[in-house]
């Protein structure tokens, strides 16, 4: 720091979603005057991609998306393009999805935990020196995310962009034997996560709270991930197909990317807001655990989501297991979709928050028009005014300190791997 009244701070390399960005901060008179969270990656046209295809491939193509959480995509796919067919998937062939889904939120959690976001808790500079100074603890995390790949692996057919999902369920049904061995794997995979929610319970938590809407399906009898109701706090609940109508999208001059607004105001999708809207559905078992973590009704401290998602890893693990305890095969692995005209929404959980997809489709079952909403888009603006709340008390840091606190705030939201893993490159301007 100087004398001098002006500081800009312009960090060079942020991202979307797996993607690319940039942070600009300006400070004048010891006030911070400008937050913009830059994106910058060229736009991928997959809406417009997904116009004049049948009905039967946005599951598949949307899943491209994201090498991380195409499973979201896929389930969300699949509720709106079955919502525009008039076909409702339940019993065992929708709880088989919802174990998949448990399986990817396992896997992704447990990156972001280990490999992204503790390191910088620890003050470590990346996940390969946490693995120097404490291996255990990161093959701890390895094994637990190898829980989540091999359950997204046995019902989706691969870990990464799973190819046996279908509208209707799937195209190939698990065998007992393998639902067995998930079985086991998930019973060690128990106690890595009781243990990953003890160990992050224990960081040091910089003070920050957040005082936006709050965006997140819920469930009357449960913890909503592959299906819900759109609940806002305090907008209140609202049905799917009135997304657009509450959540809209805006362009803003410093992104490639749209941001959007809840009822007109910014709003957060994620961990904390699932948390604070429907911790209560969750078992008694996982609540003990998660207030013995020091986590209660309500989390407003974005550095605590780590703790929330930590707790959601165990939630997934304890809802696989029990998924897996009480499966009897369905007669078919997947029930028929047929074409009809017409418009379908869908949402889902993505770990990262609310993802929503809308497709319209003529009589034949072409996609006339899709329109996908992801989390990262939603938390734009909540990350910048955070930034701002967070950046504005820690102005007497050096550059390079609070660079470092730039980062580990935004991968508070954990926006995706590429830009959660090691974004930031700091130049200054004092003028």
């Amino acid at each position: 720091m100087t004398h001098r009244t002006e500081r800009l701070l312009s960090v060079g390399a942020l991202a979307r979603v797996e993607g690319e960005g940039a942070l600009h901060l300006a400070v004048r008179d010891g006030e911070v005057e400008d937050v913009r969270l830059q994106i910058y990656e060229p736009p991928r046209y997959f809406e417009a991609l997904l116009r004049g295809r049948r009905y039967t491939e946005p599951p598949d193509l949307t899943s491209r998306i994201c090498g991380i959480c195409p499973v979201a995509y896929q389930m969300s796919a699949c509720r709106a393009v079955e919502d525009a067919c008039g076909v409702v998937v339940d019993g065992q062939l929708a709880l088989l999805r919802r174990l998949l889904y448990c399986g990817e939120w396992i896997e992704s959690h447990t990156l972001h935990i280990y490999l992204l976001h503790a390191p910088d808790f620890l003050r470590l500079p990346d996940a390969l020196a946490l693995a120097r100074t404490d291996p255990a603890l990161l093959q701890r995390g390895l094994r637990l995310k190898k829980a989540g790949n091999e359950i997204v692996e046995t019902l989706g057919g691969r870990a990464i962009h799973p190819v046996n999902v279908r509208l209707g369920g799937f195209h190939r049904l698990p065998a007992h034997a393998e639902l067995d061995h998930l079985a086991t794997v998930l019973r060690q995979a128990r106690t890595d996560a009781e243990d990953t929610l003890g160990w992050v319970a224990g960081f040091d938590f910089p003070p920050l709270t957040v005082r936006h809407e709050l965006l997140a399906l819920t469930e009357p009898d449960g913890y909503a991930i592959d299906s819900g109701t759109p609940t806002g706090a305090p907008a209140g609940s609202f049905p799917v197909r009135d997304f657009e109508q509450r959540v809209r999208e805006h362009q803003v001059p410093h992104s490639t990317a749209l941001h959007a607004t809840l009822d007109g105001r910014p709003h957060l999708t994620g961990p904390l807001a699932r948390w604070n809207l429907g911790s209560e559905g969750l078992p008694a078992e996982v609540r003990a655990l998660a207030a013995e973590a020091g986590l209660g009704p309500r989390c407003d401290n974005p550095f605590r989501s780590i703790v929330v998602r930590a707790a959601e890893v165990l939630w997934a693990v304890t809802e696989a297991q029990r998924i897996i305890e009480g499966y009897e095969p369905p007669p078919a692995p997947a029930v028929p979709v047929r074409p009809r005209a017409g418009s379908g929404f869908g949402a889902t959980e993505a770990p990262r928050g609310l993802l929503y997809h809308r497709y319209d489709l003529d009589e034949a079952g072409i996609v006339q028009r899709a329109v996908i909403v992801p989390p990262t888009a939603q938390n734009q603006s909540a990350i910048e005014a955070d930034l701002r709340a967070f950046v504005q008390p820690r102005l007497h840091l050096d550059d390079a300190e609070l660079t470092r606190r730039c980062e580990q705030a935004i991968r508070n939201y954990d926006p995706c791997i590429s830009c959660a893993a090691h974004f930031l490159t700091l130049t200054v301007d004092r003028r």
